[in-house]
């Protein structure tokens, strides 16, 4: 026996319904105000009575896609009613050249990682007039050029890590006994031929292996580089794991002028704890995703979209980016801004990591 289809399966509804419900989210997007029958009548560019309007409209109300606030006889949109005209009724088409051109010239390769990740939550926010957000990579994620060691105090040794992408960092680390100059500049040597160019991620496992299978007099070097690199690879280094831009965008928006909910919203990008944990659970989503209202699970979102994209280098996703407005957003530019900057943004990365 089949399954009944879901209550807002697009199969319920007929091309009147659709065309109607296309013209009254896209009258609302652009005005904000509650759609009567009259306009959608004028709009819709069906030929059909507004009589015959109010009663398709009825029963978009009752299969939940449309609501008529209180104080007005007009309707709009629920978040199903978006879910539903973003997945089966939305055109979206390519970004403008324009804009590409624009996304190119402000993500430069020659800026860098972190220059690029900065430029692009700012870039997002100046072109959707909403919040722009990326997260950052973690350094373990990155293939390593070079590693030197210095001995500092006691147990103590200065790590400079230069990665492919030409980022540089120093980490201190305490090791279980002092090592000597000859020492670390015989783990340094060894690291830097036989492991040089792979992720950071990788390296410990392959030195733990080596350990295990060797028993020669590369034993100490191995123990010694052991120890070391589970130290100074062990750390994401990152300042920020989620740059966000944008914020007081919203503090314009019609929909989100409830001082209430404007301060949870500026609590939860200030905390970035949920949106980090939102954000890295889209990093396996292929191309474009999007939450609406309730749909993120994170209560200060809950009358908000997202439009996430993941975006990565040498064919490894790094991280998401993507822009969080109001549920009454033009999806039709939104989504093709947030998937081209990805885009973009991975080129870039692809290019800067190739030219060092």
């Amino acid at each position: 026996m089949s399954r009944p289809a879901h209550p807002l399966d697009p199969r319920h509804l007929d091309a009147r319904a659709r065309g109607l419900l296309r013209a009254l989210i896209a009258q609302y997007i652009r005005e904000g105000e509650p759609v009567g029958s009259r306009t959608l009548a004028k709009h819709a560019g069906l030929d059909i009575s507004p009589a015959t309007i109010r009663n398709v409209m009825a029963d978009l109300e009752d299969i939940g896609l449309v609501a008529t606030p209180h104080t007005s006889a007009g309707r709009v949109p629920t978040a199903q009613g978006y879910r539903l005209f973003v997945d089966s009724l939305l055109q979206v088409k390519p970004l403008d050249p324009t804009e590409m051109d624009r996304l190119r010239r402000g993500l430069q390769p020659q800026l860098g990682t972190q220059g690029l990740l900065n430029n692009v939550s700012e870039l997002l926010s100046a072109a959707t007039h909403f919040v722009g957000m990326v997260t950052v990579p973690k350094r373990e994620q990155f293939a390593f050029r070079h590693i030197d060691f210095v001995p500092l105090d006691g147990n103590r040794i200065l790590v400079i890590l230069v990665f492919t992408d030409n980022e540089v960092q120093n980490r201190i680390l305490h090791t279980r006994r002092p090592y000597s100059v000859s020492e670390l500049e015989q783990t340094a040597n060894y690291l830097n031929t036989h492991f040089a160019g792979r992720a950071l991620s990788e390296v410990r496992s392959q030195l733990l292996r080596e350990l295990k299978d060797t028993r020669s007099a590369m034993d100490s070097i191995l123990s010694a580089a052991v120890e070391v690199a589970e130290g100074a690879f062990g750390g994401s280094g990152a300042v920020e794991d989620v740059l966000v831009a944008g914020q007081t965008r919203l503090m314009g928006v019609q929909d989100l002028s409830d001082l209430d909910r404007l301060r949870e919203l500026f609590e939860a990008f200030s905390r970035k704890r949920e949106l980090l944990q939102l954000l890295e659970g889209c990093a396996t989503a292929q191309g474009v995703r999007l939450f609406i209202g309730e749909e993120s699970g994170v209560a200060p979102f809950g009358g908000c979209s997202l439009v996430t994209a993941p975006y990565g280098a040498d064919g490894k996703v790094l991280g998401v980016l993507g822009v969080i407005g109001p549920t009454r957003m033009a999806y039709e530019r939104v989504i093709p801004m947030v998937q081209a900057t990805a885009e973009v943004l991975g080129a870039a990365l692809n290019r800067a990591q190739q030219a060092q």
